[in-house]
């Protein structure tokens, strides 16, 4: 059995860059209440460049492929993590298989929101280790900012999301003490509407019924959170969840060279640097400046520390995340 590792990393934003205080014209909130609350300063919104979830996948995969020093056709498979699809279905992998001019390889798409990026590595490491495929291009992408209520009603998770992309090639790796030593994945289903966008949905509020109702005040079509649950439970899983792959490993909080974490709320990360006991050099937060991009937030931030030098070979990294479902899980590898 093989294991994989990562050889190739790339992201790319929005050039418009949203800041609290512009948001302030749009709803009742300001720049404390927000960086309070979140730690976020500012976010990235497609404006007018005509970006979509799966382009921006694109541009990040672009630069990937090109730091893997491979060739395109030499991907044998695509997983796409996001829960902004360009189009319901089908789902932006086979988008980027075609704009990437790919052969025809396959294509899978991930559904698991802010844990999305974690759970995709799992899959393609698992897929490596097997030897079904050498090479696998795993993306995140997220267009939030199209469909965010911009009111004061929506405040509460307006000022949270942004948008953006990152991506990962992962390879083929001999060495099994290198690269990706496990994946942890878990869920807890009756938490699922804490954290939810109810429509369109085949359940309860499809577009028939959005469009003969002609409400206004209907709220099925925006995201709901709640907030104080949903961070009571993150701290809690994103501690077992971390602690279960270190201790799989045989490794303690005192081997981690760099913690990326999902980048759902700084006080989250800050929750979690200090119960590790890790220093401001151990645990990697960009969300002050892309906010909340879900699927794409772990491998925005992985490939940032990555190019800051934060990151060198031989490091023990771990990618944890925590989201809608619920679903959490964590990633532990060798550099």
């Amino acid at each position: 059995m093989y294991n994989s590792k990562i050889i190739g990393l790339g992201h790319f934003v929005p050039e418009n860059v949203v800041t609290n205080d512009e948001l302030s014209q749009l709803m009742d909130t300001n720049d404390e209440w927000i960086q309070e609350r979140t730690g976020i300063k500012e976010r990235r919104w497609v404006k007018d460049s005509g970006d979509t979830t799966s382009s921006m996948g694109v541009k990040a995969a672009k630069i990937a492929i090109e730091r893997a020093g491979i060739d395109k056709d030499e991907i044998d498979f695509i997983i796409f993590a996001t829960l902004s699809p360009d189009m319901y279905f089908p789902g932006p992998g086979v988008q980027v298989q075609e704009a990437l001019n790919i052969k025809t390889v396959g294509a899978l798409d991930i559904r698991n929101q802010c844990s999305g990026f974690v759970y995709a590595i799992s899959v393609a490491d698992n897929f490596i280790k097997t030897g079904m495929y050498k090479n696998i291009l795993v993306i995140g992408s997220e267009l939030h900012s199209h469909g965010l209520d911009k009111t004061t009603r929506g405040r509460g998770v307006s000022v949270i999301f942004g948008d953006g992309a990152g991506a990962a090639v992962l390879t083929r790796e001999e060495d099994t003490s290198k690269g990706i030593l496990s994946t942890h994945l878990h869920s807890q289903g009756e938490h699922a509407e804490e954290l939810v966008l109810v429509a369109p949905g085949m359940g309860k509020r499809w577009v028939n019924d959005i469009i003969a109702d002609n409400d206004p005040n209907d709220e099925s079509y925006f995201p709901h959170m709640n907030g104080q649950f949903v961070f009571k439970n993150a701290v809690v899983r994103f501690s077992e969840v971390i602690m279960e792959g270190l201790q799989k490993n045989k490794l303690t909080p005192e081997d981690i060279d760099m913690l990326i974490p999902h980048q759902a709320n700084l006080r989250i990360s800050q929750f979690i640097q200090k119960k590790f006991q890790l220093s401001d050099d151990q645990v990697f937060n960009n969300i002050q400046k892309y906010g909340n991009t879900t699927a794409a937030s772990i491998p925005i931030a992985l490939t940032e520390a990555w190019e800051q030098g934060k990151i060198k070979t031989g490091d023990t990294v771990v990618l944890a995340a925590f989201g809608s479902g619920f679903t959490w899980g964590s990633v532990i590898l060798k550099w």
